[in-house]
């Protein structure tokens, strides 16, 4: 059932749902122990938040969430749900298929479709996020519906604790509500790290604008190239805008850097210009309303600058824990970054937990924090006794030629086991789809880290192609199953697809043989 047919569903409840204030009253009802107001609360209305908060529900539970958004320095705001459904991966892959489908119009001429004009073709930014916020509005909507239904209390307030089971919501009219909880849960995520120049929060955005933005961003000059901010720079480009990056340091760090010179080298051919061991130095508004960048080569020492029409940081996040008060509650298991280091998501106060991006050391992914919040409201409220595994997690990287993997890259398997105990299959490839309009081909590659010793179990599988998340989802599950490189050649793929190509490996970097595909069907 689509979002919208939810909504015709649930029309009922519009009417209560209007008098907002009742989801601010927090009633003082007992546990059978009588001692708390909560068998759980959770502070952070995001992902992994809700998806603990539901579980606990469903095990019978009587659980309160708040969640408060306090507005980035360019005023934007937004409802309940958490950074993916607002601010992150919803709107970001939404962007991601608009500037696919662009691309696609001009790609449909060679397989005979009969475009009007191609230079009548552009984006519409202003519908563009419209048709983008009126989503994201609906999933926030359903998502209040959902906690009405499941019987949560919900309070639109800004949390932090008075002592270790006490916790003090400050309410958006200033007001102050108190709860107290048998057990906490802390899942209040991060938001966009600003770096310490002029002009900074004053004139520029991060990914909690962009996707609102009220005018169409022109050129832009994306500082930093992480995953956002490449994922960003490729859609702008894609649709139209032209996009610059400053690097810091290297492209997706964290990532096999193979894998993302492949991806950085596909925007570079696509338009998208690079600077790279480049830090910004000050951005300044001038007269025109337009802004001048001054940048920093940190290793010729060469100053640059230039005129953009937007400016926007991706340089990293941070964890809300600054907020929280956590001395109140005895919580100070904090690392340098302010992240919380929670072993099987316990801090060092036994009934205080953690899930989601403000963990230190875990992947910052929404798939991740929704597991670990369900795992962990069984172990409170079922006594089950799994935990997260945090290990071969797959992900994906929305550049306009995507990226997927799972497992160790490259270089992290060498800094592991040693090169001489590893086996590296690799290959270049075509996909069908590239022919007609003769889309390159030259960074489509994918390649897989295995052990050396038979039966060659793999450590870790790269993808950098069309819908590369789809493709790499199956094989995650095969990487937790301890799959081999045995198993995988005796594989039977699918043709023609791209995900194929994995089941084709057969080529070592060792062996020095040439990884193009010399035909598609032999």
């Amino acid at each position: 059932m689509t979002i919208l047919n939810n909504f015709r569903r649930l029309t009922n409840f519009v009417k209560p749902l209007r008098g907002t204030e009742s989801l601010f009253v927090i009633t003082a009802r007992s546990l059978a122990n009588g001692t708390y107001d909560y068998d759980l609360a959770v502070i952070g209305g995001g992902s992994g938040g809700l998806a603990c908060a539901k579980e606990a529900v469903n095990l019978g539970a009587k659980v309160a969430v708040l969640d408060y958004v306090t507005p980035s320095p360019q005023g934007t705001k937004w409802g309940l749900g958490g950074t993916c459904v607002n601010v992150g991966c919803i709107p970001k892959k939404l962007m991601h298929q608009a500037a696919l489908l662009g691309e696609s119009i001009h790609e449909a001429v060679a397989y005979g479709w009969e475009v009007p004009s191609l230079n009548d073709v552009k984006i519409n930014w202003s519908a563009l996020t419209e048709s983008v916020q009126n989503h994201i509005k609906s999933v926030n909507w359903v998502t209040r519906v959902d906690l009405r239904e499941k019987k949560i209390e919900y309070i639109n307030g800004l949390g932090e604790f008075k002592d270790p089971h006490t916790i003090i919501a400050t309410l958006k009219n200033g007001s102050k509500k108190e709860l107290t909880a048998k057990n906490i849960l802390i899942a209040v995520g991060g938001r966009p790290h600003y770096p310490d120049i002029p002009g900074a929060r004053e004139y520029c955005i991060s990914s909690d604008d962009i996707f609102s933005l009220s005018h169409p961003p022109g050129k832009t000059l994306v500082v930093g190239a992480g995953y956002i901010g490449l994922e960003c720079a490729g859609f702008l480009n894609s649709l139209g805008y032209s996009a610059t990056v400053l690097v810091r340091s290297v492209p997706l760090r964290g990532f096999d850097q193979q894998m993302a010179s492949m991806v950085t080298n596909e925007m570079e051919e696509k338009g998208v210009k690079f600077h790279h061991k480049c830090v910004p130095l000050s951005v300044e508004k001038l007269e025109s309303g337009q802004l001048k960048a001054r940048w920093l080569n940190t290793e010729t020492k060469e100053q640059s600058e230039d005129v953009f029409d937007t400016v926007l940081l991706a340089t990293g996040r941070y964890a809300l824990t600054e907020q929280l008060n956590l001395a109140a509650a005895g919580v100070n298991s904090l690392s340098e970054s302010g992240k919380i280091v929670a072993e099987g998501e316990q801090t060092n106060v036994g009934h205080v937990f953690a899930v989601g991006d403000v963990l230190e050391a875990r992947p910052e992914l929404t798939p991740v924090a929704i597991h670990a919040g369900r795992l962990l409201a069984r172990r409170l409220f079922a006594g089950a006794q799994q935990h997260m595994d945090y290990d071969n997690v797959a992900t994906t990287v929305f550049t306009p030629l995507e990226y997927g993997c799972v497992g160790l890259g490259e270089e992290q398997a060498v800094s592991r086991h040693g090169a001489d105990n590893l086996e590296i299959y690799h290959a270049f490839y075509k996909p069908t789809e590239f022919f007609i309009p003769q889309r390159n081909i030259r960074n489509c590659y994918l390649k897989a880290v295995a052990l050396r010793e038979a039966p060659q179990r793999i450590l870790g599988l790269h993808f950098v192609g069309p819908v590369a998340g789809e493709v790499i989802q199956g094989f995650a599950a095969a990487i937790k199953c301890g799959i081999t490189m045995e198993q995988l050649m005796n594989t039977v793929g699918i043709h023609p697809t791209v995900a194929e190509e994995f089941t084709r490996l057969n080529i070592t970097k060792r062996s020095g043989k040439d990884p193009n595909p010399a035909s598609c069907c032999s």
